[in-house]
């Protein structure tokens, strides 16, 4: 199934609105903001599928305009199912100055036999707030189906002022790869990644907070680092989805919020 979701974020105020919101079957966009004063414009993209299913094409398409923020949220793990060819996703978020956005899906759950790829494209203008993160799961692992999956290829593109600054390209073939070799996952069968860009905050500092969130933390690695532009990118790899993605929740929560030009008047 080929579908498309088309979202346009913009603000009046102090306070960010739904412009535009077109899906196609399965999916379907849901406002969940319960402060209808607060900055932020929660959406939620469901969906009546119950996960990707072989040949299917989706195309995600997300306008955030000048000084509007938008979290985006999904409701359930994302569950892609045994497949005989591939399936394809493609997301393209675009902010604009002083635009924030965050996105925090569910991890992804790999079934046996999967083939999937999805690409990403960030496009970020001056002064923006960018969050994003994503889990990859070993698959049904109470099921005993751990790497069982053909293929799984995340990439995704960050680009400031239409330059390229980060290109991740998580790659897992299980069946030509071993996972559990030195410089792969070494034993653990989860992991996550955390993106965070904002002008005009303190990186050190939020960094050595990051670092306290992470140390509580019981059977899992953790590795941070800066990024070329006022950011830092966190990779965790641990045993359990619940673990990673509570773990993502709470290293965002602790992130300065307000977006930048309030900021700049407080000071």
């Amino acid at each position: 199934m080929k579908s498309t979701v088309h979202i346009q974020v913009a603000a009046a105020a102090e306070s960010s609105y739904l412009k535009k919101a077109y899906f196609e079957t399965p999916f379907k966009v849901a406002n969940i903001t319960e402060d209808k004063k607060n900055h932020p414009l929660h959406l939620m993209l469901m969906s009546s599928s119950p996960g990707i299913l072989d040949t299917d094409d989706y195309d995600f398409t997300i306008d955030v305009e000048q000084h509007a923020a938008l979290h985006l949220h999904t409701q359930a793990y994302q569950r892609i199912f045994h497949m005989k060819q591939q399936a394809t996703q493609r997301l393209q978020v675009k902010l604009a100055d002083g635009a924030s956005f965050m996105y925090l899906p569910h991890p992804t759950v790999p079934h046996e036999q999967s083939s999937f790829i999805t690409r990403n494209f960030f496009y970020l203008h001056n002064h923006c707030r960018f969050v994003f993160g994503e889990i990859l799961t070993c698959g049904r692992k109470l099921n005993g189906e751990q790497f069982l999956f053909s293929k799984y290829q995340s990439i995704s593109h960050v680009y400031v002022n239409d330059k390229l600054l980060i290109k991740e390209n998580l790659l897992m073939m299980p069946t030509l790869i071993n996972v559990h070799a030195m410089g792969q996952l070494e034993g653990y069968t989860h992991q996550a990644s955390f993106i965070y860009l904002q002008e005009g905050v303190d990186m050190v500092h939020v960094q050595s907070q990051l670092l306290e969130v992470i140390a509580i933390e019981n059977s899992m690695e953790a590795g941070m680092s800066a990024l070329p532009i006022n950011g830092i990118i966190v990779r965790l790899l641990g045993n359990g989805a619940e673990q990673l993605y509570k773990c993502l929740l709470r290293i965002n929560a602790i992130l300065p919020t307000q977006p930048l030009k309030r900021l700049q008047h407080a000071g």
